[in-house]
């Protein structure tokens, strides 16, 4: 995820830390001081997750039309995410103007167009779009305010006798209103009972969530930070019997874990991506691996979560897939997982019918997000990795709540028809319609033997500026961290990891598979590009030599391109399986019989795999660079030297000596080959396989016919 900030958790009786330092407050203006704050209370999962709560400050400012002082409400603009927002992730509002909307309100019925006339309260031109819960700030006469998913308030506000539970952990701290959609109603009377409670220091949503407010934004932040600890303590002091009914399965132990994930994630991926590829994502820390594994797992995991953030990321609730942690029994879990999908597919069209209105969006994709796996873990799918992955840390929330919930009272979820008109809310639909349209290869993973490299970064780039999740993996740890890092810096740690590997080595290489499995569900692309070069004539050419060439550029794309194959194979979407190969695959060079050979071999073994891999759709392909000096490891040092004194110039004049023999007069950069690879990778390629692409500026001697 883009601008993702590193998130503290632990468990939910742990107290929060008080993070505030007052020499650097004191260093901010109101507004600065806002965002600070929220940058502190988005840090930590136990207050909220991504995307959830928002805050708010009543700023005295000058209006920039009449010069006077007029008060303004900064609160977090709509789909903003309050540990990792800017200043401009607020939206701006004449607080006399939002307050006069009172006046216009026509009732629970009318409660949308509401939404709409927030633009005309907007100070300063502001175009960051209002949030629908605007008016629950705006109408508390408290100058600032916090509005969190606390797991352990959850965890009260979810309960039985959520109201019995508030009023005695709390005292009169705090009030109490009942489940209610967020919107201009339920801000009427959380206004309503914060001036008629002057003494309170916030309000318990029921089901949703913590208000809390006061004079500073520093009181304000403590305050929060108090009530939420006041909760934790008490639930933890209070928790009665072992959490959700004691274990009635063991945990498989974490490679073992992992190696059941692989294998179910691209299978779940192949039944569920027909509408729209989905990306995978795999956790089994202790929280998930507690519940999965307990007596109350399957009860407890119909009843769906309770906080809108909650369903709204991870569906009314999720799959439980009949995994016996004894028996190992994968093979039949998969032999089932049709009749289990389809199952869950009739539950939802049923859900979807029960509480339809003549003006609900169409049903949407009903598949599950969340899977359960006794003994294993949690897996979960959607659109992209950044949301797979935030839908499994919020149904790690909704663990924690019911946990909390459970162990003092009886949790209880939300009622089906609330949840229904929260997932297929108007508002929520037209937020969806403003969606930008995927890049052409959203959904996608890819992973790049050689990925370190210039060319191997240049391909990375150009995948990942389409969207798609990409695996480096390289031989050469530290260029590969470095890789890692920078491409996480730009387009967000979720897209890139790496992972170290000799493509010569078949345990490594299946490794790195499982690996790309593991971290995404799946396969979809294969860019073989790892290589070496040598030159010596072939009389001198030693076996180890030779040898080393055919391991790097001969079995070590085989190697990679066996493991993508069959993985594509089982996952039943197709795929692209790219080599990069060389000019020297189709013209032979002197002095350099052991690479040509080799790269000779890469083009044959590329065809075969067209040949076979076409009923399955799976494609091969073969780009042919030539001199590709500028950011290619393998021209650095002794081959660049080898090579100029074969053309009889110095280093420093080579570049010039293949510009000038190609065609075109033009030199060749990795990012030419990029654009070659990001071809034959997408659907721009989609009838082409068994094909070369040569980027060498024009060569005749390697022309293919």
């Amino acid at each position: 995820m883009s601008g993702q900030a590193s998130r503290v958790d632990a468990p939910l009786d742990a107290p929060l830390p008080d993070l505030w330092d007052d020499k650097y407050a004191a260093t901010l203006d109101e507004a600065n001081l806002l965002l600070y704050r929220s940058n502190l209370l988005g840090s930590d999962l136990r207050i909220t997750n991504f995307g959830g709560g928002n805050t708010s400050a009543k700023v005295d400012e000058k209006d920039p039309l009449t010069g006077k002082p007029v008060r303004v409400l900064w609160v977090k603009g709509s789909g903003g995410d309050i540990g990792s927002m800017k200043l401009d992730g607020f939206s701006t509002l004449y607080l006399d103007k939002l307050l006069s909307l009172k006046s216009v309100y026509r009732g629970l019925k009318h409660e949308d167009e509401m939404v709409a006339l927030f633009n005309h309260c907007t100070f300063n031109l502001n175009p960051r779009a209002t949030s629908i819960d605007t008016p629950l700030h705006g109408f508390v006469p408290h100058r600032h305010v916090d509005h969190v998913h606390a797991d352990a308030v959850i965890a009260i506000a979810a309960s039985e006798n959520a109201e019995a539970l508030t009023h005695k952990v709390f005292g009169g701290e705090l009030g109490f209103l009942p489940w209610q959609r967020p919107g201009f109603d339920l801000g009427l009377k959380l206004g309503a009972m914060a001036e008629a409670n002057p003494n309170l220091n916030g309000v318990v949503l029921g089901g949703h969530g913590l208000f809390t407010w006061g004079p500073t934004s520093k009181a304000c932040y403590e305050t929060t930070l108090a009530m939420i600890n006041k909760a934790s303590a008490w639930l933890g002091a209070n928790a009665r019997g072992q959490a959700f009914g004691g274990p009635v399965v063991e945990a498989l132990p974490p490679a073992e874990r992992r190696a059941f994930a692989a294998a179910l994630m691209p299978a779940i991926r192949k039944r569920i991506s027909a509408g729209e590829r989905k990306i995978g994502h795999f956790a089994d820390g202790p929280e998930v691996l507690e519940f999965v594994n307990s007596c109350d797992l399957k009860p407890l995991a119909a009843l769906g979560t309770s906080c809108p953030d909650h369903f709204l990321r991870t569906k009314i609730r999720p799959l439980v897939l009949p995994f016996d942690s004894a028996a190992r029994n994968l093979e039949a879990v998969i032999g089932s997982l049709d009749q289990s999908l389809t199952g869950y597919r009739a539950d939802y069209a049923a859900y979807y019918e029960r509480c339809k209105r003549p003006n609900s969006p169409a049903m949407r994709d009903p598949n599950a997000v969340i899977y359960l796996v006794p003994g294993v873990g949690m897996l979960s799918f959607a659109k992209d990795k950044a949301t797979a992955r935030i839908a499994s840390e919020f149904y790690v929330n909704a663990i924690k709540v019911m946990r909390g919930a459970s162990s003092v009272n009886r949790y209880v979820g939300l009622a089906e028809q609330e949840a229904f008109n929260i997932e297929y809310w108007l508002l929520e639909e037209a937020k969806l319609q403003r969606m930008p349209k995927p890049k052409s290869l959203a959904g996608r993973v890819a992973l790049v033997t050689g990925g370190a490299g210039g060319i191997g970064q240049a391909i990375a780039e150009r995948l990942m500026g389409e969207g798609a999740c990409v695996v480096l993996a390289d031989i050469d740890r530290a260029s590969l961290d470095r890789a890692v890092a920078d491409f996480g810096k730009r387009f967000g740690r979720d897209v890139v990891s790496g992972v170290a590997a000799d493509v010569t080595d078949e345990m490594a290489v299946e490794s790195a598979f499982r690996d790309a499995v593991v971290g995404y569900g799946g396969v979809d692309i294969v860019v073989a590009n790892a290589g070496i070069a040598s030159a010596a004539p072939f009389e001198d050419t030693s076996l180890e030599l030779w040898n080393r060439n055919m391991a790097i550029l001969a079995t070590g794309y085989f190697l990679s391109a066996r493991g993508g194959y069959r993985i594509m194979k089982d996952q039943g979407l197709g795929g692209s399986i790219v080599f990069i190969a060389s000019k020297n695959a189709l013209a032979a060079s002197p002095g350099a019989s052991a690479y040509c050979t080799a790269k000779a071999a890469e083009v044959h073994l590329a065809r075969c795999l067209a040949l076979e891999g076409a009923a399955y759709g799976i494609r091969a392909n073969t780009v042919n660079p030539d001199a590709v000096l500028r950011g290619s490891k393998i021209w650095q040092g002794e081959w660049r030297a080898q090579r100029a004194a074969s053309n009889k110039v110095d280093v420093s004049e080579l570049e010039e000596v293949y510009r000038q023999r190609s065609l075109l007069k033009r030199s060749v950069y990795p990012e030419d080959i990029a654009e070659a690879v990001y071809y034959f990778a997408s659907d721009l390629s989609a009838k082409s396989t068994g094909n070369i692409l040569n980027v060498d500026a024009g060569n005749a001697v390697s022309f293919t016919r």
